[in-house]
């Protein structure tokens, strides 16, 4: 039997934390969806479409793994793609609260949906898209923090900062 885990989030930016987790689950899984969200009631830094082009190029390295963009309700994605086990990381235990509310109203919304949480290598624990945007907008170098692609997109928005 195949599996297949879903992998959402904004990915605004995608970080290495976040690459971190996605390669270690395309090495326990047959097939990783990251699922990029379009209505997440944030206001991101980069566009939905950009953010789809951003982690299909940073993560084309990793054959088991495809991009997709949605929007809506996370259960309505895995139902459209026919998964049942999603993928959410933790860094820290502040991240626990909220995730565990999240699994719990998935669970409601489509009982048969699972969480699996992991946590990301140590040196990538304290990497958050927030704080990649921050360091950012204050003009420091986020290149340690992200994918080269992702550095190469901030680089160009230099000038709005």
């Amino acid at each position: 039997m195949k599996k297949t885990i879903l992998y959402p989030g904004t990915f605004d930016p995608l970080t290495n934390g976040h690459y971190d987790l996605i390669q270690r689950a395309s090495r326990l899984f047959d097939r990783v969806i990251v699922a990029v969200a379009k209505d997440s009631g944030k206001t991101p830094l980069f566009s939905f479409e950009k953010r789809i082009l951003l982690a299909k190029q940073g993560l084309s390295s990793l054959k088991n793994v495809v991009v997709h963009g949605f929007s809506g309700l996370l259960v309505d994605c895995a139902r459209q793609h026919q998964v049942h086990l999603l993928l959410r990381g933790l860094r820290a235990v502040s991240d626990f609260e909220y995730e565990f509310q999240l699994a719990g109203m998935n669970r409601c919304l489509m009982p048969e949906l699972e969480t699996l949480f992991l946590t990301p290598a140590e040196k990538y624990a304290f990497i958050s898209a927030r704080l990649v945007r921050e360091v950012a907008r204050l003009g420091g170098d986020v290149r340690p923090f992200v994918p080269e692609n992702v550095a190469q997109a901030f680089a160009e928005r230099n000038n709005s900062y």
